[in-house]
């Protein structure tokens, strides 16, 4: 049974100076659309006298007897209008006359309209950029397209020639069209995904074909004295010598006023050896962009008209290290890509399960939060004030319930952090292990900013409540916790950097003791009562005891937050990221349990007093 047109995909890589476009059917075959007998369009147009715009060779023709009219890269997203020979002319409309052409030839080829229709684009354009192109294709009577970024394209037809990279791989694409671009990517489960990108307009074709013009004739574009006309003519015969040469040691250039002149492969590379050392600096500075090594890539690719260029792939080489591949039918392959992407079967790049923590361990986050609010509540209310004839005024208050409060308020919110950066990173379209350590990251220092802001918020309630100066009490609140927030902050760059979750997920490696927050609150309250309480002579023994084995109580918590990760530890194999984690696994329960240690041994030694 024949393919219907609307089963057809129509990609178009709708570049400065050329346009690219294919047709691909539901069986996975394609057929490049041809104009004027090449497999591409000249992006150039030319603005008749009477209003109409003229594309593709048509164009060119035109350009010699009226150059003033003639648009060489009339894709302008920056421009609303242009002022060509004197008339303004909308930007959007010398676009959309390339597009209308590309859709009336895919129409001829499929039979009738094709509705699924994919744009490239490069991948450093933003929102305005993108939204004007999708103003061109319906300006053109082209349907609501798909946009694909150049790169991602390419990558995308690699994977569906054959090359497989695993999920978490890089990889580097360097488009050499009018301009370059240079952009790496990293394989997700459902894609590719854009890490850095750098393009240099005044670093691709256009700008060699100035040189090897100015090689030729002593000015890159010259003009002649009337109208310019030159200009244009040498400009289509540097271009056909350019992509002769990539077939052909040495070819004549015809030059009109000017004998022909014989141009070889030596003198092209001399042109563009400027050029092409830009764009392969441009590819090692977006792999340091990146943030990543040249040793981490999986391959560099090189795209674009000027792709074939020879000279490139060792200037690259020597850049990056890497050994750069040329893609074959450099010209076609980002629009092939955008033809194929969303067609290939999603399931080639498998899932990374990303661990989401028990309900039971989201419901502990409330045991140190609880915790918190009693031990301050408590450390208010059992406050001693006292007066001299109104004339000395003081407090007795314990310090160290202040600090422990202000320390379970911080784990408190840590733990939520790592819950909430879980369950992010579970329900992202692209779930997989780098991005579950970015979450994490972020949730971590979130938690830690709103942790020491819980902290402050303790010690100026507390000082306004009992009526003296705030600086004692941000002392006391802020100070003993900075250890768990310095280690909390590594742990934080540890998770952005990892790219392989620890096993049982983030939430599990950073869990608190529970046991130990409830052990050492219960005996720090304990501990309050005994030494604040009414001493009635019948409750003498009773409150002696309390203080006693609240003592007891908050050692046996700061042993257990001491022991529980040293014995992780030893169960655990040494070096690698494995052992880093473990290492601030560790790190963190012990700067809390140093904290509490702090705090309890502040308290053993007498109440303190804040006097005005």
């Amino acid at each position: 049974m024949p393919m219907q047109a609307g089963e057809a995909r129509l990609a178009i890589d709708c570049g400065t100076t050329s346009t690219v476009a294919v047709l691909a059917w539901p069986d996975g075959s394609w057929s490049p659309l041809s104009f004027d007998g090449a497999p591409h369009l000249s992006s150039a147009v030319y603005l008749s006298p009477d209003g109409d715009v003229w594309t593709g060779q048509r164009a060119w023709q035109a350009a010699a007897d009226q150059p003033k009219r003639f648009i060489p890269a009339p894709r302008r997203p920056i421009d609303d209008q242009l002022t060509v020979d004197g008339a303004v002319v909308d930007a959007l409309e010398l676009t959309a006359a390339t597009l209308r052409r590309v859709a009336a030839e895919a129409e001829r080829v499929a039979g009738g309209p094709v509705q699924d229709v994919r744009l490239v684009v490069p991948a450093g354009w933003g929102p305005r950029r993108r939204t004007w192109m999708r103003q061109a294709a319906h300006r053109a009577g082209l349907p609501q397209p798909r946009l694909v970024e150049a790169p991602v394209a390419v990558a995308e037809h690699l994977v569906a020639t054959g090359l497989q990279w695993p999920v978490g791989s890089f990889i580097a694409v360097c488009d050499l069209g009018a301009g370059a671009e240079a952009t790496v990517l990293r394989r997700g489960p459902a894609g590719f995904e854009v890490l850095a990108t750098l393009a240099d307009p005044a670093a691709g074709g256009t700008a060699i074909d100035q040189a090897l013009a100015a090689s030729l004739t002593g000015d890159p574009m010259p003009e002649d004295a009337g109208d310019g006309a030159l200009r244009w003519t040498v400009a289509a015969s540097v271009q056909a010598a350019k992509e002769a040469l990539a077939h052909h040691p040495a070819v004549t250039v015809p030059l009109p006023d000017r004998p022909p002149i014989i141009v070889n492969n030596t003198m092209l590379e001399q042109a563009a050896h400027p050029v092409l050392q830009r764009a392969a600096q441009l590819t090692s500075e977006a792999v340091t962009a990146a943030e990543i090594s040249t040793d981490e890539l999986a391959g560099v690719y090189c795209v674009g008209g000027g792709a074939h260029l020879p000279q490139l792939e060792k200037l690259i080489a020597d850049q990056t290290g890497v050994a750069p591949t040329v893609v074959t039918q450099p010209a076609l392959v980002a629009a092939r890509g955008a033809a194929d992407a969303g067609a290939a079967n999603p399931s080639t790049a498998s899932a990374v399960e990303v661990p989401v923590p028990p309900v039971r361990r989201a419901v502990a986050i409330a045991v140190p939060g609880f915790a918190s609010l009693a031990l301050i509540w408590q450390c208010l209310m059992t406050a001693e004030q006292h007066s001299t004839l109104n004339v000395h005024y003081w407090v007795t208050l314990n310090w160290g319930e202040l600090t422990m409060a202000a320390v379970f308020a911080l784990l408190a919110c840590l733990g939520a952090g790592i819950i909430l950066g879980s369950l992010a990173a579970a329900h992202s379209p692209t779930p997989d292990t780098r991005s579950e350590g970015g979450k994490i990251s972020v949730g971590i220092l979130a938690a830690v900013s709103l942790g020491l802001a819980i902290a402050g918020l303790y010690a100026v309630v507390a000082s306004q409540y009992l009526g003296q100066p705030v600086g004692a009490f941000l002392r006391w609140a802020l100070w003993p916790i900075t250890p768990t927030v310095l280690m909390a902050a590594a742990m934080a760059v540890v998770a952005a950097r990892q790219w392989r979750a620890p096993h049982g997920g983030w939430s599990a490696l950073l869990a608190v003791p529970t046991g130990s927050v409830v052990t050492a609150a219960a005996g720090m309250a304990l501990i309050q009562y005994s030494l604040t309480a009414d001493r009635w002579p019948d409750l003498i023994l009773w409150i002696d005891i309390a203080g006693h084995v609240g003592g007891l109580l908050l050692g046996v918590g700061v042993v257990m937050a001491l022991v529980t990760p040293l014995v992780f530890r030893r169960r655990c194999c040494v070096g690698g990221p494995a052992d880093m984690l473990n290492l601030c696994r560790v790190g963190g329960q012990i700067a809390w349990a140093s904290s509490v240690t702090a705090a309890a041994t502040r308290r053993a030694g007498g109440v303190s007093t804040a006097s005005s």
